[in-house]
């Protein structure tokens, strides 16, 4: 993109050249933590190539939208934002500034060609395999003046073409960061879009991992969470020439230096291994703190969706994670609705929630994604009935986090404080439960652990107070 030096700069000696104006780019960010990661990356990549962020989109030079084909009617959302875009471009095309525009991530590839025929303003699609191309494709569409459409599956190991990682304003979250260790799914849930969105199953080395960890950790990362779409199938080359399990990567990072906590997700239930069963267990960096998603209780629903897991298996693997590590709390993914889900296959829904207990879940109704097996599965279930049971559903969960939040009063927990409150003096941060924890204190208590006393146990939140040392 070519620069254009600031209208207000003051007169300068004729040896000195104008500055030039710096490059504005804005990311919007849709879904998952894994497209937070991939939106930070491609945040370091355009800043390689002159780029500063900006939280100001009407001010940016270069506008990415990282999507999301996980949420109901995601493509759809999207298109209504580059409509606000379109606008907005044609404003700064009139006040003779350029702007272009990328559409990343899963609707990308899912929609492909039919994101630049709906939306002739979007210069550049780019799927989630495709992303460290970034730089050159758009460099390439503006000098070929043309709109450009990338949503391969290169053989190319993207991750290790990405450039390192580096502090750039926004890109690396100060306290706490996501690390992409898996990607893809081999497992093809009949109502999941991932294996065509983001494909097979592929695990980066650990080497290449625990170097990316100490980049973060130099940053003032204090805590990291590993990411994936099946990230408890992972199985990266080793540094011994073998293969290495998530477990052996969670021992691993454990001994950096700086790097006090570590967290996964999505773990799949199949792939809840006796190692990794055993870091809760003996690693003190992993957190009492695991998101397992179940989606159904009902063994003939869990076989609709090709779970290959029974609600039996499911609870047999909780009491196991539970055995080893009595205080670890579960967070969990559910569905109502899927087709052919009769009152009795929800009643086993209901009963497994009380059976396990969570301290946090995210429920939804089942939304059909085109091309999946159940988007064309019989037995629909009508609208009202859907809406019926994620009521129901939510109540008791929200009856159930309520509940673990209020068990919470009167104990003392370490917090790493993340970020300033609201309010003057406030300060925000996360308990081993991944619970957002606030306390009236100065703001250089930032990026510490502090042992906090909790007074108050909301719906979604603690307040408490820092013990002194």
């Amino acid at each position: 993109m070519q620069d254009t030096p600031f209208l207000d700069q003051v007169e300068s000696s004729d040896s000195e050249a104008p500055a030039p104006r710096v490059k504005r780019l804005h990311v919007r960010t849709y879904g998952c933590q894994m497209n937070v990661y991939d939106s930070e990356r491609m945040s370091e990549a355009m800043g390689a190539d002159g780029y500063e962020l900006t939280d100001d989109i009407a001010d940016a030079d270069m506008v990415v939208l990282n999507t999301c084909h996980i949420r109901e009617k995601a493509a759809e959302k999207v298109y209504s934002d580059l409509g606000r875009i379109r606008k907005l471009k044609e404003e700064r095309t009139s006040q003779g500034k350029e702007t272009r525009i990328a559409v990343a991530g899963c609707v990308a590839q899912a929609e492909g060609a039919e994101i630049i025929r709906r939306a002739p303003v979007v210069d550049l699609v780019v799927g989630p395999q495709s992303y460290h191309r970034l730089p050159e494709l758009m460099a390439r569409s503006r000098a070929e003046n043309r709109q450009i459409v990338d949503t391969e599956f290169p053989e190319d190991d993207k991750f290790s073409a990405l450039p390192e990682r580096k502090p750039m304003r926004g890109a690396i979250r100060s306290r706490t960061a996501f690390l992409t260790v898996q990607e893809g799914c081999d497992k093809f849930c009949t109502f999941c879009v991932v294996p065509y969105t983001r494909g097979v199953e592929f695990s980066r080395p650990v080497a290449a991992i625990l170097e990316e960890a100490k980049k973060l950790a130099s940053a003032g990362v204090r805590e990291i969470t590993l990411l994936g779409q099946n990230v408890n199938a992972y199985h990266g080359d080793a540094l011994d020439g073998g293969t290495a399990s998530l477990a052996d990567l969670l021992n691993r990072l454990s001994d950096i230096d700086g790097l006090e906590r570590l967290r996964y997700t999505t773990s799949h239930p199949r792939d809840m291994t006796d190692d990794l069963i055993a870091v809760h267990r003996d690693n003190s960096k992993v957190m009492p703190y695991l998101h397992l998603p179940f989606q159904a209780g009902s063994d003939g629903i869990l076989a609709a969706m090709n779970r290959k897991h029974t609600g039996a298996e499911y609870r047999e693997i909780v009491a196991r994670i539970r055995n080893a590590r009595p205080d670890l709390a579960l967070s969990t993914d559910i569905i109502v609705g899927f087709p052919g889900e009769t009152d009795a296959d929800f009643e086993a829904t209901l009963q497994m929630v009380r059976d396990v207990t969570y301290a946090q879940a995210y429920s939804f109704k089942y939304s059909s994604r085109p091309g999946t097996p159940a988007s064309t599965m019989e037995g629909q279930i009508p609208e009202d009935v859907k809406v019926q049971r994620l009521a129901d559903l939510q109540n008791l969960l929200n009856e159930q986090q309520l509940a673990f939040n209020a068990s919470c009063v009167g104990r003392t927990m370490p917090v790493l404080f993340e970020r300033p409150g609201k309010l003057n003096g406030q300060v925000i941060g996360r308990s081993p439960w991944l619970q957002s924890v606030l306390v009236e204190s100065a703001v250089d208590r930032l990026g510490h652990i502090c042992d906090v006393e909790i007074t108050h146990g909301g719906p979604n939140s603690l307040i408490g107070q820092i013990v002194a040392p």
